[in-house]
């Protein structure tokens, strides 16, 4: 009986709907007879929190090889399970002392009196919380309610949400993402390199691209922030950073809680709430429970029965504890577990018959749904984290703050490089990796001064094993990587208001670290050591990277600003090296000098912003990874010359009535080398430059199409646009006869439409209730994300990962 009389306001609030007249922003017209709601959306048997607690205490094996270091965290787990479910049995007894909540239609006219504007947006791009329109840099901020409405859930969901930026999934890896700002990227996920995208949670750097692709249960918004960053944000930010901020504790019982399913058989449940303060303690905490079925199934006799399919739980506990009216403590920890399939090495070209005599590998060019392979392919990941930010306010003094952070990560994977039921190229890997930060902050203001200092610290250390076998197994690698960081920082930036309309800023960043890095290879049976145990070598590195900003309010809504800053990517060593000298000779940190003019509107009254921005990219010590396939299939990061970009950049969100909200976004970017050695010989124009797609656009249309008291329809439908591209740095006419071929991994420009529509608002007693329908690649279009050519030494062999064909499911929400 409770959860039928659970279902029932849902189903009431839908019966209601029958033949009235709406208002919406395009017109009125009339919602028809009721629309079926489907009444059970998660197998199993039991209550919603019985079942969300049983599948957030159930955690697959990831291997008796990486369960050693897991014991703590199961605790941690089983207690965050335990505190959810009790949580989601109290909501029920909230209804015998909540009064109802206040209609749609209610609240739409208790806020009729207010100006229709577009809301501000408030970011921390700058360490300090601001106006988003008060900031003279280019930054992108998607907050809390666009996220959801354009389905954006982890890192890898954003591709072209902000001009130039390009995201994609690491070639064969669903859990490992690729950021690409202006053009610059890495993308070889292995965790012995940088990127010169840094990815930050909360404020804590995130040392490694392996693993980053999980969902924050309590995101409250994602900012983008294009240009070098680094002297407030310091390594690995030479191209932008992606800036990832969650909610704090509220301390009043709030939260949600919702069940969804879909095509492919996809289940999710997630639940987070805050608790009631108990004393001067604030707690958050929530979990997220996903299952589905892999778009690729194999045929019988593959080594398992499915690829890209997911099998994935997430948990977090936020806690805020104020000591003193200026004294807070906040601590966060976060859990994921990713067990999935690999995504499918499809075979697009193939001459191996032909050079090795071996048939059986089956080339097609169009998206695959249906694989033979002969070897496992999956992707399994455990990553903590735990964070604690202390604030104390020193009043006119100013603000300390400390920032400090350890995370973890094991992870595993096993791949069919050729996507075929040959031992052809098979691969593995095992992961595990630590980091610990500390930062402390002095932030203030004095008269026309506003200023930022600190102190950083920065230690990493991990070890991967990356078995690799060929060619029906003649060729069979055993390879092993150690690899470690230190890196300290000082810094400082100041603003000072020369007149009540000019700002100048200034700021400098000195960063000294240190690297290590360790080597083995061996070809087994025969028994032929290249790389042998004990290679090692260490270097020390260091940069310095100011910044120089000049910003003119012409007046309360409009201003434009002049910005020049500094930024690197770390050096290091080659992890893959072939041979004792390349792994033991490090490369040297590659630098930017970005150029930039932009300006910031807000017009027609606040209806529309209005921010665009024009740069130039210096790019020196530039670093390139060049994927060879000479004996194991390996990368090595060359110092190789010069470079320079400059492109335009377009933001436009426009809110003409209450109703409907429209944005905007366009990149532009020309991209080429200066000089690229090769040898000693320049070979900068037969070199293809990589994730450089000349043109990026995204548009949402967001509408509410009916209010009524029984809820509010709301719709979104997000285009986004990226023009062609090519994924490796490779000749555009052969030199060498074992080079692959710019030509053969370009990527062709690609679309994708996306859609939602939710009626949200209704009233379920003491909850507001939200019923949504949602499709990702609405016109299931086909297309390549990436291509890994392993060249003429392989016979030609390119594989390819697809695009996932369409998906679309139903979710409904419980908020409170």
């Amino acid at each position: 009986m409770r959860k039928a009389g659970h279902r029932q306001p849902v189903l009431e609030s839908l019966r209601a709907m029958r033949a009235a007249e709406f208002r919406s922003p395009i017109g009125r017209f009339l919602i028809g007879p009721t629309v079926p709601v489907c009444a059970h959306v998660w197998g199993g048997t039991g209550a919603p929190h019985h079942n969300i607690a049983r599948y957030m205490a159930r955690t697959p094996n990831l291997g008796n090889d990486l369960m050693t270091s897991f014991h703590a965290s199961r605790i941690r787990k089983c207690l965050l399970a335990a505190s959810v479910a009790q949580a989601l049995i109290a909501i029920p007894a909230l209804a015998q002392t909540t009064s109802g909540t206040q209609s749609a239609s209610e609240k739409h006219h208790a806020d009729a009196s207010k100006p229709v504007k577009l809301e501000a947006v408030m970011v921390t791009a700058q360490r300090r919380s601001q106006n988003l329109q008060e900031v003279p840099i280019a930054v992108t901020a998607l907050d809390e309610a666009q996220l959801s409405a354009r389905g954006i859930q982890n890192v890898s969901d954003m591709g072209a949400v902000a001009p130039n930026l390009t995201v994609m999934n690491a070639p064969g890896n669903a859990s490992s993402s690729a950021i690409s700002i202006r053009g610059a990227i890495n993308i070889n996920p292995a965790p012995y390199w940088d990127q010169p995208v840094g990815m930050y949670v909360d404020g804590v750097y995130l040392g490694k691209t392996q693993g980053n692709v999980f969902d924050l249960l309590n995101l409250e918004r994602i900012e983008v922030l294009r240009g070098p960053q680094g002297t407030l944000f310091g390594r690995n930010t030479m191209a932008g950073a992606v800036n990832l901020v969650t909610r704090a504790p509220s301390g009043v019982f709030t939260g949600d809680a919702s069940v969804g399913i879909g095509n492919y058989g996809s289940k999710v449940s997630k639940v987070t709430m805050d608790l009631p303060a108990m004393g001067k303690l604030k707690v958050s905490l929530g979990g997220r429970v996903e299952r589905r079925d892999g778009w690729v199934k194999t045929t019988p006799g593959s080594a398992q029965s499915q690829l890209a399919n997911r099998r994935n739980n997430e948990a977090f506990v936020g806690l805020e504890y104020d000591a003193t009216d200026n004294l807070t403590f906040n601590y966060r920890y976060d859990y994921t577990n990713l067990n999935q399939g690999g995504l499918f090495n499809q075979t697009i070209h193939s001459d191996v018959e032909q050079a090795f005599g071996i048939p059986g590998i089956i080339v097609n060019q169009s998206r695959q749904t249906r694989a033979s392979i002969d070897s496992p392919d999956f992707e399994k990941s455990r990553v903590s984290g735990n964070a604690l930010t202390v604030t104390w306010k020193l009043g006119d003094a100013g603000t300390l703050k400390y920032i400090g952070a350890y995370r973890k990560m094991d992870w595993a994977d096993a791949l069919d490089l050729d996507g075929s039921p040959i031992l052809f190229a098979q691969t593995a890997n095992q992961t595990r990796y630590h980091q610990t930060s500390h930062e402390l902050q002095y932030l203030g203001s004095y008269g026309p001064w506003n200023w930022v200092a600190g102190a950083y610290y920065f230690s990493d250390s991990g070890f991967s094993n990356n078995p690799q076998t060929y060619f029906l197994g003649q060729a069979d690698y055993d390879e092993n990587f150690g690899y470690g960081t230190r890196s300290r920082a000082l810094y400082a930036q100041v603003d000072y208001k020369l007149t009540d309309k000019l700002t100048l800023t200034a700021g400098l960043r000195r960063t000294i670290e240190r690297k290590n890095a360790s080597r083995y290879e061996a070809l087994v049976n025969p028994d032929v050591v290249i790389v042998p145990q004990g290679t090692a070598a260490q270097a020390g590195f260091s940069a310095t990277t100011p910044a120089l900003n000049l910003a003119y309010q012409l007046s309360p809504n409009h201003m434009v600003y002049a910005r020049y800053a500094e930024g690197y990517l770390a050096g290091g060593f080659n992890g893959e090296a072939q041979t004792v000298a390349t792994a033991t000779t490090p490369f040297k940190p590659e630098t930017q000098k970005t150029y930039e003019l932009g300006t910031k509107n807000t017009l027609l009254d606040g209806k529309l912003s209005l921010d665009a921005d024009v740069f130039h990219n210096r790019v020196s010590n530039l670093q390139q990874s060049v994927f060879t396939a000479q004996g194991s299939a390996s990368s090595t990061v060359l110092n190789v010359g010069t470079s320079h970009q400059q492109g335009f950049e377009l933001e436009a969100h426009l809110r003409p009535t209450e109703d409907l909200t429209l944005g905007l976004n366009y990149g532009y970017l020309h991209a080429k080398y200066d000089k690229f050695m090769v040898t000693g010989v320049n070979v900068a124009n037969n070199r293809s430059v990589q994730f450089a797609p000349k043109n990026t656009a995204s548009v949402v249309v967001d509408s509410v199409l009916a209010r009524t008291s029984n809820g509010v329809l709301h719709a979104t439908l997000d285009y986004r646009y990226t023009s062609k591209f090519y994924m490796y740095v490779y000749p555009f006419t052969q030199t060498v006869p074992a080079q692959q071929l710019a030509q053969n991994t370009l990527i062709k420009a690609d679309s994708i439409l996306n859609g939602r529509i939710a009626l949200s608002d209704m009233n379920w007693g003491p909850v507001s209730g939200e019923v949504a329908f949602w499709v990702k690649n609405l016109t299931n279009k086909s297309h390549i994300d990436s291509i890994i050519d392993f060249g003429p030494n392989f016979g030609n062999l390119r594989t390819a990962n697809y695009n996932e064909p369409r998906t679309f499911g139903v979710t409904i929400t419980a908020r409170w």
